[in-house]
């Protein structure tokens, strides 16, 4: 009982991904910055603003359902810490694992889109509801090139456990030359899961200030921030686990430090690729996702099936 509370609460749970989740949020912001010409924050500039939002009043707009509109954010948080259980981080073995495992992370990352669809919807807001709208449209279009491209690795390890995953690449590098289109789709559909630019149609603050989160303000808002912060930590574990398993025989402390570099990698790719594009309108996303993301990922599960075959024989 003890370990099992230490590993959802301490680590590598909800504190180790809030911390790690603001320095990630440091490193994306100013690489972003820099990559813009700009100076960027201080190295506590995440933390600050937690601080300052759940330090304010909490105010529910009078027409809100309460009880949903404060649920919404630790839904969200309570579904990404759970997900990280899941996930192998520094070794070949997560602390939970099972045979479909991949499935309930997918379904676990799904459920904070949801809570800010929720959230936005309870609100009540014109914007909000606006906002919340998008969120749900873009989960139709990004999730199914995202699980697809998934899958196919999965599928070319002949499993639908995590842990036996990344064991599989592991102790076979070479093999993960085959999922790098997955791998594109993978990075493309985080932009629109963690919902960055090109893919913040939900909360562009030009036309509809914040979105779903329009509404919310203090430590409410702060949570929902903070669930943002730990998705992307865990959606990057998740894409390091399937696409980058590499060093996971070493040493734990050598393990921890890889896996450190591999999800600032990611988040370095994300930054890039939110400084190069601009925002798309709701209809060209979700025209791209079907249109190239979707075959692609489909693509890359024919060429799975095609190279377990040849395995196989």
């Amino acid at each position: 009982m003890v370990p099992a509370l230490f590993n959802l609460l301490i680590f590598p749970g909800f504190l180790f991904l809030a911390v790690f989740g603001w320095l990630a949020e440091y490193v994306d912001r100013k690489l972003y910055a820099r990559l813009q010409n700009r100076v960027g924050p201080p190295w506590f500039q995440p933390f600050a603003d937690f601080v300052k939002l759940i330090s304010k009043e909490e105010i529910i707009p009078e027409e809100a359902d309460p009880k949903m509109f404060r649920l919404m954010p630790l839904f969200a948080i309570t579904a990404t810490v759970t997900a990280i259980l899941y996930i192998p981080l520094w070794t070949t073995k997560a602390l939970f694992s099972f045979n479909g495992d991949v499935i309930v992370v997918i379904y676990l990352l799904t459920i904070p889109t949801v809570s800010y669809f929720l959230g936005g919807w309870y609100s009540t807001s014109l914007y909000s509801k606006i906002g919340a709208v998008r969120s749900l449209t873009q989960l139709f279009a990004y999730e199914v090139p995202l699980l697809v491209s998934i899958l196919a690795s999965a599928l070319l390890a002949d499993t639908w456990s995590l842990s036996e995953l990344a064991a599989f690449y592991n102790a076979h590098p070479m093999l993960w030359l085959f999922n790098l289109i997955g791998f594109a789709i993978s990075i493309i559909t985080l932009l629109g899961k963690l919902e960055k630019v090109p893919f913040d149609i939900p909360e562009a603050e030009t036309e509809i200030v914040a979105g779903a989160f329009t509404e919310y303000g203090g430590k409410l808002f702060g949570l929902f921030r903070l669930s943002i912060d730990m998705e992307a930590i865990v959606c990057s574990a998740l894409l390091a686990a399937v696409y980058l398993p590499f060093g996971l025989a070493l040493c734990p402390a050598c393990g921890f430090l890889l896996f450190v570099f591999k999800i600032f990698f990611i988040v370095a790719i994300l930054s890039v690729l939110r400084t190069l594009f601009a925002r798309l309108r709701i209809d060209q996303m979700m025209r791209f996702c079907w249109k190239y993301l979707a075959p692609l990922a489909f693509l890359q599960l024919l060429i799975n099936l095609i190279l377990k075959g040849a395995l196989i024989r």
